[in-house]
């Protein structure tokens, strides 16, 4: 156990009014699970974590604890704030590997889960543990969604997500990869075969685009097909990343370790969408950044620029006439992912928004009834523990579905 963990652990003022604990979006019992690792409560401490966030090991690692539980831990405002998060991985990475997954008495309705990603893993395992027959339909071959292909191995280990699918399967949930809904299957095909009820956690797969010139060229990539399978690709030496949100940083940083010497990124205005540590860490690894630079094409020798005039207040206000070519081997757009449109073409009542975000009510529910979404499919990209919160809630909406369900069936029966 490393010294400093413990040493964390003693900083925690144990607050009655835990600030920690309403800035996470899952509202995890910070102080109280501190004191039960002061403790030496270990198991105890690591099942309530799993109960309130199946993703906990996940969340430990990737959250921005900057603006969650770090950044409203009174201790922060006058100095240093307690590093829950540090906390948190040696314990949920303890009881990921020691925990024995207990579900309820078997229940005879079974459900199905579209997308292996956060809030379909985290649904999938709060469903099974209630005693409903759960199957996963994920496109892709591994579990994992965004945290398997869009986070690089630097940052959260592979091996993770491998230990869940073994305690997932000791759940009995089964898992079918390589499998779209929407193409071959649809989601009638699985309320025809017996689901009970469906929740889709599809993410937001789709790369958004800038609609300029250029981007069809063969040394141009989208961030979010970058990160899916990087040592794929050959960028050369110098790469532009076009972006500066946390994706746009795990491409840079990825870039940096499969061989590219200059990697340079570029936004529009003067403010940075990543978190600051996510920043820091691409900038210890030698990227660059350039602000007030407004793409305009890209070229097979690099993109072009125009530079951004700003107001008083560094809002963009216009571009100056002059374009600038800077000279790139390979350029990556980095801005923004969307969600794929297949279920809504395919789903007769199922019905999104402009964007393609489903809609639901407050239960969860899509517009189709016994179908239930949540994470970016829903909000659009966010993170994780975003993803694991609104899992959540749907899943409870989906609870009462079900029971109310089985209760007709029952009266009708009779």
């Amino acid at each position: 156990m490393a010294v400093h963990i413990i040493t964390e652990a003693n900083r925690c003022l144990n607050c009655k009014k835990p600030m920690c604990q309403q800035g996470c979006p899952v509202h995890t019992p910070i102080p109280k699970i501190i004191q039960m690792f002061k403790n030496n409560q270990i198991m105890e401490a690591g099942e309530q974590l799993f109960a309130n966030n199946p993703m906990s090991v996940v969340c430990s690692i990737v959250c921005n604890h900057e603006q969650q539980c770090a950044g409203h831990c009174v201790l922060g405002k006058k100095g240093t704030p307690v590093h829950f998060s540090s906390i948190e991985t040696y314990i949920s990475d303890t009881y990921l590997d020691r925990m024995e997954p207990v579900s309820a008495e078997k229940k005879s309705q079974k459900v199905a889960v579209i997308g292996a990603g956060p809030a379909g893993m985290t649904a999938a395992i709060l469903l099974a543990q209630r005693g409903y027959g759960v199957t996963i339909f994920e496109w892709k071959d591994k579990i994992g969604g965004i945290t398997q292909y869009g986070i690089p191995e630097f940052r959260l280990p592979k091996s993770i997500l491998e230990r869940y699918k073994k305690r997932m399967q000791e759940l009995d949930i089964q898992i079918r990869p390589n499998t779209t809904i929407g193409a071959v299957l649809k989601i009638e095909d699985l309320l025809r075969d017996g689901y009970d009820a469906i929740f889709v956690g599809t993410g937001t797969w789709k790369a958004r685009n800038l609609g300029i010139p250029g981007e069809c060229l063969g040394n141009v990539h989208f961030g979010i097909d970058y990160l899916a399978n990087s040592e794929e690709y050959n960028l050369g030496e110098k790469v532009a990343v076009i972006g500066m949100g946390n994706a746009a940083m795990d491409v840079a940083r990825t870039a940096l370790r499969n061989g590219a010497r200059q990697v340079t990124l570029y936004a529009r205005g003067k403010k940075v969408a990543a978190s600051s540590h996510e920043m820091a860490y691409a900038t210890l690894d030698g990227a660059v950044f350039e602000f007030g630079k407004a793409i305009q094409r890209i070229t097979k020798e690099g993109p072009v620029f125009r530079q951004s005039i700003f107001d008083e207040n560094d809002k963009v206000i216009g571009w100056e006439e002059e374009e600038e070519l800077i000279p790139a081997d390979s350029t990556i757009i980095a801005i923004s992912q969307g969600p794929r449109r297949k279920l809504i073409r395919t789903t007769a009542g199922l019905e999104g928004s402009e964007k393609g975000l489903l809609l639901t009510d407050e239960d969860g529910m899509t517009t189709k009834e016994g179908v239930f979404a949540a994470g970016d499919v829903v909000t659009g990209s966010k993170t994780v523990v975003h993803a694991v919160a609104g899992a959540k809630a749907a899943v409870e909406g989906m609870i009462r579905y079900l029971e109310e369900k089985e209760k007709q069936q029952k009266m009708e029966e009779e």
